[in-house]
This record gives C-alpha cells, structure tokens and sequence, in this order.
C-alpha cells in the first residue's frame, strides 16, 4: 500500500496544518481530515488488530460501518477506546494509538495466536474448556472459574480509563414538523422542500459536513448542487445539526440524538458539553440514512489495503489522498466502475475485475477491464501485495490467475440502511434483484428517501427526498422506484475454489469466517439469532453492518435455502455506540438522582446539622455538639425527647390533598382499616395493600373539612402513593368525584415530642390559647394561628412514642416558625433530633417503616392485622387472603434483645436457631439501635411463627461476613411503654 496525500484537490483546508500524534509518532494532517485520512496520507497501513487472532487491520472503509481502523484516543481520564478512526475528526494535539496489541498494533505478540486458529473455531471456549478434566466427572466448577479468568483476561478490545470522567454531558429536548436523518443528496432534497412549504425541519447528520455522497463526487456540478441546497436550507431556518447521530427511533415520534459538541476541539470552551443526548419529538420522520457498501468473503480479504471502493473515492475527491498506486477493483455490480475511473484519472494504475461477464460493460477511460473474475485470495504480509483471481467454470471457482497490487478495492453490492426503521418494527424485505434488505411497510409517520429504499443514483436519490417530502405534505406523489443501475446486481458473497482452504473473514473485527459459519450449521445452530450468539458474527462495535449480508447467504448456501426463508436479526438501537456518559448526561455523583431539600434545610444547616439521604430528601441525621460522633448525638437526642421535649424537621412527609364529594368513598376503598365515619377535625393511621394484598404505604390522613382530607405517607414512597392514586381514578374508579393533589413542597412541617411539648408550643400560639387535652386530644387536628400571624395546621401525632405534635405552615414561613419554636424547646433543656434518633425512638415502640414495610410483608406479617376491617372491601382485601399469605409459619415482625445486654450485633443478621445451616435463616433483622431508655442494644424484624413460636428458645443473630453468631432473644415489637402511656398523656 503506497498511499499519499495528492497536491491539490478535495475539500480540506490545506492552510491549516494539523499535529497529531500517532502511536508516539508525530504526524500532520489538515483540516478537514479525519483520523483515517491523515493516517492514511501518511501512509500509515497497520491501525488495528483483530479481537481472536490478532491479525493486522488497515482502513477498510470511510465511515461508520469501519471494522478496522478500531483505535484509542486521547489520555488519562479522556483516553477513549473503540474509536473508529473514520469518524474521528482530526485536530490540533489529537493523541491516537492501536488496542488489543502488545507492544504495538504494528509488533503484536498476539499474533502468535493466528497460528492456532484451527483451534480457535466458533465455539472453543466450550469445546476446549469444558471437555478438560474434571468437567466429564462433574466436579468443574472450581476449575471453570480458574479457565474463566483466563477468558476474560483475553476477552475485550481497548482499555475504558479507571479514572473518573472529567467530561461533563448534556441532556436536551427538541420539536419539529419533521425530522430528517441524513443529509445526502436526498436528505437534503427532503428538508428542502419540506422548509419551502413551510414546515419547521429538523436536518440531523452525524458527518461534519453536510452532503453524504456528493462530498466523495469528483463532479464539480454535485458540488454546486449541494453548495446551492445547503444555502437555501439556511435561508430557510432548517435547524441543521451536523455531528450527530439519530441512534434510535422510539414511539410517539420519539428519535434519540447523540451530538458530539467538543469532540471534535482541541481546547474546548469548559461551558460546553462533551457530547449532548437529544430527545427529539417530531410528527413526521424522513430517514435518507444511505446505503453501505458490502465485502465479498474471499482468502486474507482482512489484509491491510482491502478496502470498499467507495471509501477510495471518498479519500481521493473529500480528502485529496490516492490511497494506491497499483489498484485492483473487484466488483459484482455498476457502482464501482466511476470510482475505477477516478482512481485511474488520479495517476494511479487500475484494473477493474468485474464478476459478471456482459458485453455491455464498458471500461473506464484508463482502466483495464476483466469480465468473468472474482477475488479469490488476497496475498501479503502487512499488506495486500496481490490478488488471485476466480472465475466459474461448470458452476464451480477455478483459479484464473494472479495480479500484483498494493490497494485492493471490493464491492459485493450495497445494503440500504434501514435500521433505524427496524426500530419501530419495520421487517426488512429480501429484493433478489437488489440482493439486499429493502425497509418493509413502516408507520405512517416514518418515510424512506433515497438510497436507505433502495434507490441508487445520485438524481434519482434527489428525486426520492423531493417526491417522499410531497407525500409527507399530503400531496400524492409517486416515489421513484428501488434500483438504477444500468445492469441488474449479480449476486455474490463468497468465493471458494475446490481443493484450496482459505481463511476468508465474514466479520472482519471478530475473525469470525466463512467456515466459522459452516460450523454453526454443521452442529445444528440454524436460525439466524442462534447463528449471530454460536458464531459472535455481527457483536463486534460496527454491529455486522459490514458482514451479516455474507453470513445470511452462507448460511443460506449451506441450508439449501433462499435468504428470505433464513431471515434476519432485527436491528435495535443504538444504531452507533453511545457513550454511558450520554446517557447519565448530568446525572453522576452527588446529581445522580434528584435532591430535594425541605424548607427548613438552610435552617437546618446553620444548627450544625450533618444531613443524609432519605429518598430524595436532604435530612438532618443527627446535631452534633463539639466532640460527638454520630453514636454520642443520637443517644443524647433521643434521650432529650424521652426526658424533655426535642424537635424534628418532618416536611419530607409526603403530603396529598383529598378533595370532592366522593372523597370519603375513595379514602375507604383504599386503607384497609374504616374512614367512612371519621371526624371533621380528627386523624387516622391507616394501612394501603398493593392489588396483590402486600402493604404499599401507611401514614395519617387528616380530615379538614366534610369533603377535604389531607393524606400524608412516607418520605421514600410519596411518588408511587401519587401515581398509585391517580392511577385508580383514571382508569378504575372514574365515576369518584375527587381530586388529588400533591402539596409536599407547599408545607414546611416540625414534630415537637416530649414530655414538655406542649410548654414549647404554647406560648408560640398567637391567642394564648394553651394545648390540653380537651382542646387537641390524641389524633386530633385543628388550623392553628402562631404569632405574627402564621397560619397552619396542628396535629397531635406521635411516632417517637410520646407525648407530641405535628406543626405545618405554608413553606416560606418555615424559618419564622422556628424562630418561634426553637427558643422555647431551648428553655426547656430540648433539643434539635434528626433521623438517627427517630430510628431509635421509633424501634423502641415497634413502629415500623420503609425498613419493615419492603414490598414482601402482608399487614399481618407487621402485626397490624385487627387494621384490615372485615366490614368493607378495600384494595387487596381479596389476595390477602391466599393461603401463603396467611400461613401462620410466615414471618411475623417482633423485637430482638442480646441475651447477654452488652452484646451488640447488626441489621441484616439472620435470625436462626442454633445447629440450624439451612443458610436462610428463620428471620432477619431490619433495624437496630442502642436503646436510651432500656439501656441496651436493641432490634426489630422478622421471625417465622412470631413471638409465641420462639418463646424459650435459644436464637442466634447469625452475621458471619461482620462478626460471629451474637445470642439473642425473641421479645414483643413494642419494647418501651407498651401500653402507650407517655403518648396518651
């Protein structure tokens, strides 16, 4: 291969010289070039090596079809493997090397494994490995695990960086009329006319440049046109966004776009994206995504310097490099004769063999025609140095002699991009006369222009988007037909001749073969899915873009069958790898998720709050004072609230409003204990089962007024409670008359608990008025009026177990309630508590959560069974009922304490009796704390048969990857004040 860049020519910028480094190497390009072409024009002929065998790879295509030229750029935390080099743009301080190799894609010690590919056939992991000892004794697994790492060792191509991405990545939404993917002679047609009737367009290429296959035309008018086209579309407000890529296409006109925004930079502005995830939403999508041209599967036809020729022609006229000086072009249809003349004009010396044997063909200006040959094996070493021909001769390959080259250039027919199509469920259709895939019957929103149907030649392309963007309007327009080319397509994918065994690559970038192929047929691996996983044909990065035509047909061949009867794998997205960086966009680290603060954060924060994550919620976890841990805090707060009084920022509660004529109605179908009757002015702790009768939420509900509740849940579950609730009256109940609401952010609530509340919230309430009582007794609500004026809603609900209150005022006077509150809590010796010391307060009385409530217990299992009213239906009240769920042996919750009380153990730990190694246990720990008021470490879960089944019986706290077996003893759940006293008081 003698590729150099040509004096003048294409449409780089040859003033702007660009540096790059090249597996250490120094290099120069210009711009405009891609990784690829710089490579090229400076000669270089080995970029990769193959996944099994480690052969040399060369440049064997210009786009995003490449199984070759597969490289890694950049350094560090940017080092990027899997990159293909035709899609790299080329830029000032660009850092490339070769992968999978070692010590350099040029000297890969690697290779040594070609030498053994014989056994290295589809499927030799499993031959290889599983049928050494001990496998046939049945005792391999230890030793599978051994051979396994080995695999994975060798498993790969490239290195991902450990490092931390420094990139930051964006997410956007965008709406038109209609969107077109692709920007070649019939995409820009379509958008075109599509603008000018005026439609608001979206024009979407993931080249750098607009225009697809005029920009590989060395005729100066495609050029013109497409200069012309692309003017008008600007004047006519098209949104044209180049370097992107619609990866996939989705319901709804629903089109996934990666935009690559300072890939292309050598100092990108550090405001900007690296790349840019779209969410595109059109009413019309036109794809003129193109075509791809195919290989023939022939001896070494993964030589350094096999090439498709229209990757040549895009080389000579884009980049202005004659990527060979002796060329061979082996073709089976029309497509490659202008690229044979081009080449030829160029200075290079070209002989065109073609396949078929027609009188009417006729050679290029300065080209030597050969009718009747096929490529049979390429020879060389580091790169093609020659070809030997085929021709048929009573319906079998014959060898028909040899001819030197340095660039071999294969065109096995053209295979539309329908992919995208495929998406949405389009079935690709065999056309024989095409011999390719041509998109079947799409949505009546999705339309195929230009070549992506099948439509060859560049006025019928243009022809193709004008007509598709008509119908598209509505007018009724015939579509050009599929086709184009003066002579029919001859069919031809692989080339053998009797008694000669060549290595001929099907899948060039995973060394699958022709015989690889076979072998799947032979050992009964038929279907196409079965074919794709036995033999890895089409899994390597350019997804079989360029060999799974080849692989059909062999399989086919072997078959006795025609393609059609074989099938295809249905293509899914992406349609070009997407960066797991895309897809997170912003959403990494401390942003992974949403982060919802309560009105009282800031508040929170200035009393040395240390927060934690409580769903989405930021919340106080403990407050504290100089010297403490967290252990030291929380007992301290927790302590506070049983002796004195402590205060709590409760606002993450989820809270629902519950309003309409039928809202009672729809509040009793829901909780399995009654609402029918419930106060104006009161609360009730009600219970939610999911359809299947497992428990989905509880918490309160509050009734304001005779058809005007307010519903509040846990923190975690207040978005699926909403949905849950909607869910019913739109589809369930639509007869309800009510409506929800969520107003979690519009309160700002606080629980004052403790002996002394109520000396805290008195002198707070702007009338004076104290609270007794006979004025607010236990799960009592009233509107509450706190100096300056606040106005709120007071409840007396207590989940710590004592004496407490609930406070709510709209948000914004959250901080002005604290100021009220906090002064006086003070004075009483009470304290700031976070979510360390509720969990101790609330395992103390048994009271459960999130932790207990995990989506597998029934309301029986938590012991609140008598809250199922056997007097009404309610959601779930039905699959309760099922016998597994009622088997008295189920786990019951219940309280655990260390025999001996200094002994500590940890949540999670299996609850078992001793001797037992079944490895399930009979119940588990979903919580522990150190108990201020018992003195001693104490814990809440489960445990098979409840506290009856396990009275007297030793238990062991089995924890054996923390610490050993702790013995502990079953207790009731509610371990302080069981008859609730301190509550009521």
């Amino acid at each position: 291969m003698t590729a150099r860049r040509l004096s003048s020519g294409g449409r780089i910028d040859r003033s702007q010289t660009v540096t790059f480094r090249w597996d250490g190497k120094r290099l120069q390009g210009f711009a405009g070039d891609t990784l690829a072409s710089a490579l090229l024009a400076n000669n270089q002929r080995i970029i990769g090596r193959s996944f099994k065998y480690h052969r040399p790879r060369g440049v064997m295509s210009a786009g995003v079809e490449e199984s070759g030229a597969i490289v890694t750029t950049g350094r560090g935390a940017r080092s990027e493997p899997n990159v293909k080099a035709t899609q790299q743009e080329l830029f000032e301080g660009l850092v490339a090397s070769g992968q999978n190799a070692w010590p350099s894609v040029r000297h890969d010690v690697g290779a040594v494994s070609g030498l053994f590919s014989r056994f290295f056939a589809a499927g030799f992991y499993y031959k290889t490995f599983m049928g050494l000892p001990p496998f046939e004794t049945g005792r391999g697994t230890g030793i599978w695990m051994q051979y396994e790492k080995l695999i994975r060792k060798a498993a790969g191509m490239g290195s991902a960086s450990r490092l931390p991405d420094p990139d930051v990545y964006d997410h956007a939404h965008g709406f038109c009329d209609v969107l077109v993917v692709g920007a070649g002679p019939a995409g820009l047609a379509a958008a075109l006319e599509l603008a000018q009737q005026g439609r608001d367009v979206v024009l979407v290429e993931q080249d750098f440049e607009l225009g697809g296959d005029y920009l590989a035309q060395s005729d100066p008018q495609a050029i013109t046109r497409r200069d012309t086209q692309v003017a008008a579309l600007r004047a006519a407000g098209v949104r044209i966004m180049t370097r992107t890529t619609a990866f996939g296409l989705y319901d709804n006109g629903v089109a996934g776009l990666l935009e690559r925004v300072t890939d292309h930079l050598a100092s990108p502005d550090a405001s900007l994206p690296r790349q840019r995830f779209w969410t595109m939403r059109a009413g019309r999508t036109v794809l003129a995504t193109g075509a791809l041209e195919r290989f023939i599967s022939f001896g070494n036809n993964d030589l350094p310097g096999v090439m498709t020729p229209n990757a040549a022609r895009s080389y000579l006229n884009r980049f202005g490099v004659l990527p060979g000086q002796r060329i061979v072009v082996a073709t089976n249809n029309d497509s490659a004769y202008a690229v044979a003349g081009e080449l030829a004009a160029a200075g290079a010396q070209v002989i065109l063999a073609d396949a078929r044997s027609d009188a009417a063909l006729v050679a290029p200006k300065g080209v030597e025609l050969r009718q009747g040959l096929a490529p049979f094996n390429a020879s060389g070493g580091r790169g093609v140095s020659g070809i030997e021909f085929a021709s048929q001769q009573g319906g079998a390959w014959r060898v028909a002699g040899r001819e030197a080259c340095d660039l071999l250039l294969v065109s096995g027919g053209w295979s539309p991009v329908i992919n995208l199509a495929s998406h949405l469920g389009a079935r690709p259709i065999w056309d024989s006369a095409l011999a390719c895939f041509l998109p079947g019957k799409t949505r009546s929103d999705i339309h195929m222009a230009g070549s992506a149907a099948g439509v060859w030649q560049t006025e019928a392309c243009e022809a193709s988007g004008t007509a598709v963007a008509r119908q598209v309007i509505g007018a009724d327009t015939a579509l050009p037909a599929a086709g184009g080319w003066q002579t029919p397509i001859a069919p031809l994918y692989e080339v053998r001749v009797p008694g000669r065994r060549t290595k001929a690559f099907v899948d060039p970038q995973h060394d699958v073969t022709g015989d690889d192929v076979r072998l799947a047929h032979q050992e009964g691996f038929v279907s196409v899915e079965h074919l794709k996983r036995y033999t890895t044909l089409g899994m390597a990065t350019d997804q079989g873009k360029m060999g799974n035509i080849i692989g059909l047909a062999m399989m086919a061949e072997a078959l006795g069958r025609e393609i059609p009867q074989v099938g295809t794998t249905r293509f899914r997205p992406p349609y070009t790898p997407v960066a797991i960086g895309a897809l997170a966009g912003r959403h990494t680290g401390p942003h992974a998720k949403p982060l919802r603060r309560t009105p009282l954060h800031d508040w929170n924060l200035r009393q040395g709050a240390v927060m934690t994550d409580a769903g989405l919620w930021h919340r106080p976890w403990y407050f504290p004072h100089a010297g403490e841990g967290m252990a030291e805090a929380y007992v301290r707060e927790a302590t506070a609230v049983r002796e004195t009084v402590g205060i709590c920022d409760v606002s993450s509660l989820g809270k629902i409003a519950i309003q309409g004529p039928d809202a009672t109605e729809f509040l009793n179908r829901i909780y399995t204990n009654p609402f029918a009757k419930l106060p104006i002015g009161r609360a009730r702790y009600g219970i939610m089962l999911r359809d299947d009768g497992i428990v989905m939420d509880d918490g309160t509900t509050w009734r304001l007024g005779e058809s005007d509740y307010l519903m509040t849940t846990t923190t975690t579950n207040a978005g699926k409670v909403m949905v849950f609730l909607e869910e019913l009256l739109h589809t369930r109940w639509q007869d309800l008359r009510v409506h929800v609401t969520s107003v979690s952010d519009h309160w700002a609530g606080v629980s004052i608990a403790g002996p002394k509340s109520r000396e805290v919230i008195a002198p707070c309430l702007e009338d004076g008025e104290a609270v007794t009582n006979d004025n607010l007794p236990f799960l009592g609500v009233r509107p509450v009026r706190l100096k300056g004026g606040i106005e709120g809603l007071i409840a007396r609900i207590s989940f710590s177990g004592e004496l407490a209150y609930e406070i709510y005022v709209p948000s914004g006077y959250g901080e002005a309630m604290m100021a009220l509150l906090w002064p006086q809590a003070q004075a009483q010796n009470g304290v700031l508590y976070g979510l360390e010391a509720l969990g101790a307060l609330r395992i103390e009385k048994g009271h459960v959560t999130g932790a207990e409530l995990d989506g597998r217990m029934t309301i029986d299992d938590a012991g609140l069974g008598k809250m199922a009213s056997p007097k009404k239906t309610f959601i779930g009240d039905a699959l309760r009922r099922r016998p597994e769920l009622t088997d008295p042996n189920r786990p019951q919750l219940v309280g655990v304490f260390p025999k001996i009380r200094s002994d500590t153990f940890n949540a999670g730990a299996l609850l078992t009796a001793p001797g037992e190694d079944s490895g399930f246990g009979d119940g588990w720990l979903t919580a522990v704390t150190h108990s201020p008021a018992l003195g001693h470490w104490i814990g809440i879960g489960y445990i098979a048969g409840g506290v009856a089944a396990w009275e007297g019986r030793r238990v062991l706290a089995s924890d054996p990857t923390r610490r050993g077996p702790v013995e502990v003893e079953i207790v009731p759940p509610i371990m302080f004040d069981p008859k609730g006293d301190r509550m009521h008081g």
